[in-house]
């Protein structure tokens, strides 16, 4: 997730701690459950259907 950014079709705007924030599918990265150290919130079962819509556009279009 990133704060500057562009409307391209791979990135979802959404509104995180009280900014305007973007969803990056363009640049999935894998990262291990460890390196994660706290829990920052939650997503809309919204903004979830979204970006798996726009997986499944990049994946099988």
């Amino acid at each position: 997730m990133t704060t500057k950014s562009h409307a391209y079709p791979t990135r979802i705007k959404v509104e995180f701690d009280g900014k305007n924030c973007w969803i990056v599918l363009d640049q999935i990265r894998t990262v291990d459950k460890i390196r994660l150290v706290k829990h920052l919130g939650k997503i809309s079962k919204k903004t979830i259907l979204d970006v798996k819509k726009v997986i499944k556009e990049m994946l099988f279009d």
